[in-house]
């Protein structure tokens, strides 16, 4: 594979070009990100496609493999703004998205001096060396790709996989997984593993993230065995992005730790981002009725008693003539009242129905049951009514 080429070790990236010249290597990754910055920010002032800035990304992390940010005698040193670009403009042909020209070279004047109104005529020094300077390091690039142009962008692979596995349309999960691939940009990530590795830490760190398990398929294999990457690939990806998450500097000058660590030994078997498939699990509780079965059919019937029960004790008297009723604290049964008692209430319920007294109550209209519950009610003054001085609920 094309791509295969391109995979260093952590050891190897310690020895590019620009560290060698005497760079470190926290200001080479520093360096990297500012290019890598200033590719997301021309490409926003071009509405550039997310793809082409991933591609150009990479592009730029493999050129510095090759060639230094650090002058030396009979070598001139690239910049990284000056190769970021150019690798915009490499990108754009290799994604057939092209810009015109003078559209990229004023977005790289604006965005390298931090003017985005500036007026870039195309009579400017500025805007001629900028265009001198892209059109130059194009050839420089494609010379130290070897013309390897073959790219597959991790943003592809991940709208695959989510597709695979039906969460298209968990939007959560979906922009957790994509920030995660946009935040690898920054790093050497893509000099490290491959698209599709990429793509699937992203989506288990985004299954993490949201408390959102993948189902294993048919003959019970994790997700990650699905799609055949390495479990434990994908948790050294998500250490190494932990890495740089880790450095990630707060007001005070505190270095924070912002991501959590994923352990790398075991096999995965019991990680957060795995469910087993519902066939499966159904047939194991079929083979064990002892142990699983019976315990679901008695949460069951527990589950309906204790419905019932609660339907019980939430029962008040009714108005329409109900010559029974439920205690509302013990849910039994209790005797018809008297007949003296029945007309008194009935006689009460002309009066409010005249409008003889005043009311102030709550009815619940229960349409099912096809009858009004009064559930309180309350008898301000009047001569007419019985010492009782508000209805029983």
């Amino acid at each position: 594979m094309a791509e295969s080429q391109w995979l260093f070790t952590e050891s190897e990236l310690l020895r590019t070009p620009s560290i060698l010249d005497g760079l470190s290597s926290e200001k080479e990754r520093e360096n990297r990100g500012k290019g890598v910055n200033f590719i997301f920010q021309v490409g926003i002032m071009l509405k550039l496609p997310q793809v082409i800035l991933a591609t150009a990304s990479v592009l730029l992390h493999r050129f510095f493999v090759r060639h230094s940010m650090v002058e030396a005698p009979g070598r001139p040193a690239y910049h990284y703004y000056s190769m970021a670009a150019t690798s915009i403009f490499l990108a754009t042909k290799i994604e057939e998205d092209c810009r015109k020209m003078k559209e990229l070279v004023v977005a790289c004047v604006r965005v390298a001096q931090k003017d985005s109104r500036k007026l870039v005529d195309e009579q400017d020094k500025e805007y001629w060396r900028w265009k001198d300077n892209i059109l130059h390091n194009e050839d420089v690039l494609l010379e130290a790709l070897c013309f390897d142009l073959t790219l597959e962008p991790p943003y592809k692979v991940l709208v695959e996989y989510l597709d695979r596995f039906g969460k298209s349309d968990h939007r959560r999960l979906r922009n957790s997984a994509w920030a995660f691939i946009n935040d690898s940009c920054m790093t050497t990530l893509c000099l490290q593993f491959s698209s599709r590795a990429i793509a699937a830490s992203a989506l288990y760190a985004a299954a993490k993230h949201c408390h959102t398990e993948i189902f294993d398929d048919n003959a019970g294999r994790p997700w990650w065995q699905v799609i055949g990457i390495d479990i434990k690939t994908i948790k050294q990806a998500c250490n190494t992005l932990a890495a740089v998450y880790e450095q990630v500097q707060i007001k005070n000058g505190r270095d924070v730790s912002i991501h959590e660590r994923t352990p790398e030994d075991g096999d995965g078997q019991t990680t957060k981002t795995r469910a087993r498939h519902p066939q499966i699990a159904q047939d194991e509780q079929v083979k064990t009725p002892n142990s699983t079965g019976d315990d679901v059919l008695g949460a069951s019937q527990r589950s309906i008693k204790k419905s019932r029960s609660t339907s019980e004790t939430h029962d008040s008297f009714t108005v329409n003539g109900d010559s029974q009723r439920r205690d509302v604290t013990n849910g039994t049964r209790e005797a018809s009242p008297p007949a003296d008692e029945i007309d008194h209430r009935e006689g009460k319920r002309r009066r409010l129905a005249n409008g003889d007294v005043g009311v102030t109550g709550i009815i619940d209209d229960h349409s099912k049951a096809g009858s009004a519950v009064l559930i309180k009610s309350e008898v301000h003054a009047a001569d007419d009514i019985s010492e009782e001085g508000e209805l029983e609920a």
